[in-house]
């Protein structure tokens, strides 16, 4: 477990760690690389996690072979989608959403869920959320922020008349990397607080919030919002590098340290660890002054 500190901390410059948390070179404004460009694996698996669940034999056999061969679901969720009346369209056409964001076609992946959403009834709100918000993370996949924005909009409209506190979070988080994708930070800063009324025990949206705030020199909203997540997932390593960074901000190297140490503990051999590795050689000793 790692240690946030409690301090006073002032918007002074990261000389010895460097401006970013090592997810890749960005502008202050900017998210980490994770929030804007999601990975193509991780787009699918939330698609999957996201998906109604089908009561009907066919859509519960669909999903099952999206996963084994993606190719071939794509053909049988076409010719379902030709024979599909109600519900069924429904069913098909997620399946083919997920057999195409396995191929990466994440185009046509879109364009299949926009379809289903179409299609589902219009009082079922968590549904229409649901795939409204995939078919936003699909543009997200292929780089389109806006129409990611545009999709993601309505979304949120539709969660929200859930009543689903997750899925509203959810796709405020969405919304919040689609906004810094297109420059927008302080909409981004916005949607972060949506996510973070809507469930507040969600720790991505107090580490996204910090991550932000941090790059925006709000570096005592960043502190606060570091202690809330490292509260509620402490022994996350992203959580770790992130409070180091903070405490390397505000000038409490030894607290850093810490923090960086506390990720090496926790996912040795990671990519995250050799960050951490390479920040602390940056910071020196316990005990040094890094000029």
């Amino acid at each position: 477990m790692f240690l946030p500190v409690s301090l006073i901390l002032a918007p002074v410059m990261l000389a010895q760690v460097g401006p970013t948390t090592g997810y890749g070179a960005a502008p202050a404004s900017q998210l980490p690389l994770e929030i804007i460009e999601k990975k193509q694996d991780e787009a699918r698996k939330r698609a999957v996690q996201a998906m109604p669940q089908p009561s009907a034999p066919r859509g519960a056999g669909c999903m099952a072979a999206a996963e084994a061969s993606p190719e071939r679901t794509v053909q049988v969720a076409r010719d379902a989608l030709n024979q599909a009346v109600g519900r069924e369209k429904v069913r098909a056409g997620l399946c083919l959403g997920v057999a195409l964001s396995d191929l990466d076609r994440w185009g046509e992946a879109q364009q299949a869920f926009v379809n289903a959403r179409d299609a589902t009834e219009a009082d079922d709100h968590q549904t229409r959320a649901r795939l409204g918000a995939m078919a936003g993370n699909a543009a997200l996949a292929q780089g389109d922020a806006a129409q990611a924005l545009m999709l993601l909009g309505p979304a949120a409209g539709e969660a929200k008349l859930a009543e689903d506190n997750s899925l509203t979070a959810s796709i405020a988080l969405d919304r919040a990397r689609a906004l810094v994708a297109v420059n927008r930070p302080d909409e981004a800063a916005g949607a972060l607080a949506q996510a973070r009324e809507a469930e507040p025990d969600n720790a991505q949206a107090w580490l996204l919030s910090a991550t932000l705030s941090r790059r925006q020199n709000k570096l005592i909203e960043a502190q606060a919002q570091i202690e809330q997540a490292a509260g509620l997932a402490p022994r996350d390593a992203e959580i770790g590098l992130e409070a180091g960074v903070i405490a390397a901000l505000s000038g409490n190297d030894d607290a850093a340290r810490r923090s960086f140490s506390s990720v090496l503990a926790l996912t040795p051999g990671s990519d995250m660890a050799a960050k951490a590795q390479g920040y602390l050689e940056q910071l020196g000793p316990e005990g040094a002054r890094t000029p």
